[in-house]
Parts: C-alpha cells; structure tokens; sequence
C-alpha cells in the first residue's frame, strides 16, 4: 500500500510500514484540508506518520478505537470539540482553560488534550493589527467561539458582544470574559465582526449564507471568519480591501500546531506556507 498526496507540486509517494504513525481528524464535515496539509509536510519532513480524515455517528466509540488501536493523535472539529471532554485523560491548559478541545495527543493509552484553535486566533490577532478598540461582534457560542472570544480577550479587546440564539450558552461565555451576550445584533454596528459558525461552509446548508445583516458588514471596518472552505467565503468576499482575518489562516497555524504536538517536530514558516497552499490546491 502506498500514501500519495495528489497533487500538483505534491511530495513523492511513500510506502506504509508496520510501524507507521497514524493521525486522523473527527468531524462532521470532514474535508481534505488537514489531510493534505500533514501528509505534505510527513513527506516534506520524511516522517513515517500518514494522516486520515473521517467523521463519525458513535463519538465513544471512535475515541475508545484511538485508544485501542494507538492512533497517535486526533485533530477535532465541529460538532465533537466540548462533546469530547468526558472521553479524555488528561485536559491540558490550553483546553482546561476554553472548556473546548481541538487535538488530542495519544500517549500510550492515555488521551491528552489541547486547544490550538486558541493560539492560533490571538496570533492571527496580534498580528492583524486590526485596532483593539475596535467595538468587536463574535457569531456562536461554540467551542470555536470560546477558542476565539479567549483570545480577545487576552489581546486586549474589551468592547466585545457574543451573538447567539442559545442565551445559555451565549449568556456564559460572554460573562466568562466580562463581555455581553445578545440574542441578535440587532441595530448594532460594531467595527470587527467574527463568525465562528458554519454559515458560509462550502457544502453545509447555509454555504451562500452571511452571519451578519447586510447593513452590519457593509459598515463593519474588518471581518475574521474561522470558516476555511471556501478560502473566500461570502462573509469574507463582502470585506474587499478591507482587513480581514480567514479561516484558512486559522486552520494553517492551528494545524501546525497539532503537527508539532504529534510528532515533536516543527515545521519552517516556509514550509507551513507550502503545506497551507497545497492543502487548498
């Protein structure tokens, strides 16, 4: 058996070995993203470690075959990211601290979990120079939410509100973090607006929807999206030269994060680059 990632530009095919590392990703929408991006740099980098992507109706159960079967790691997505906290050993603080896990790291039987998504939001913020006096909006209350809305927080953005239907879950993230929940954003026009919900995937069934009124983007000053397929979601395609911050850059420094975390290795800058553009290739 070989493992290709197909592709123009794609590193040479390899064989599989008795020994070889397996990782995978649950989610309710897999996509080949992850997928590509650690097959890239496991062949970049020559490690004997090969990346699965796979999604699941029994989440106990594919945990307890992790454990079982010595998958090396496991990156976690939408819908599984707080479901999965009872089903783990070991809550590290990057997860502990968000109540949300995005990778768990598979140490001879005993599962440890970690947030990425978290360092990975506050670098991008830190980096964006997006002003952090900006009146901030954020979509959701779910463990991308929480991953996010931690990290403004720890930024510096203090004038944030948490849109979310679920006023319980809305309602204690928001006091979490000493910021707001509404319902909907109602007649507010504030200067950063985040969506960290499905609205705008490709493939879901508001992938041609916007998370925010029209009124509200058309006034906004940046947009962060978490959404990584499309690249250019319709949320983002509203923001022309205006900044922005997108779910592939999310998914690029979250993922190379849980690369380090399952191989003990990390990556060049300029490697992560090329990975990041082949998985969208």
């Amino acid at each position: 058996m070989t493992s290709t990632t197909a592709g123009a530009g794609a590193p040479d095919a390899r064989v599989l070995r008795r020994d070889t590392q397996l990782c995978i990703s649950l989610s309710g929408r897999p996509s080949n993203i992850g997928t590509k991006f650690h097959n890239y740099l496991y062949n970049e980098l020559g490690l004997d470690f090969v990346y699965k992507a796979f999604s699941t109706a029994d989440l106990p159960a594919a945990v307890a075959g992790i454990r079982a079967l010595g998958i090396r790691g496991a990156g976690i997505s939408m819908p599984f990211k707080e479901q999965i906290i009872e089903l783990v050993d070991v809550m590290h603080d990057s997860a502990s601290a968000i109540d949300s896990v995005n990778t768990i790291v598979n140490e001879d039987g005993t599962l440890h979990a970690y947030n990425t998504d978290y360092q990975a939001a506050a670098n991008l913020l830190r980096d964006s120079a997006i002003p952090t006096d900006y009146t901030v909006a954020v979509s959701g209350s779910g463990g991308m939410a929480k991953a996010v809305v931690a990290a403004l927080r720890d930024e510096g953005y203090s004038d944030t509100a948490v849109i979310a239907r679920n006023e319980q879950t809305g309602r204690a993230l928001a006091e979490r973090y000493g910021f707001t929940w509404q319902p909907e954003l109602g007649t507010a026009r504030p200067d950063l607006l985040v969506n960290t919900t499905p609205v705008g995937m490709a493939g879901g069934p508001d992938a041609e929807g916007m998370p925010f009124p029209a009124a509200a983007v058309d006034e906004a000053k940046a947009a962060f999206d978490v959404v990584a397929m499309p690249a250019r979601t319709p949320f983002i395609s509203a923001f022309d030269d205006r900044p922005v911050i997108t779910g592939a850059q999310v998914i690029a420094l979250q993922a190379a994060e849980q690369f380090v975390l399952y191989t003990g290795m990390r990556p060049s800058d300029a490697q992560i680059t090329a990975a990041s553009k082949f998985s969208r290739s």
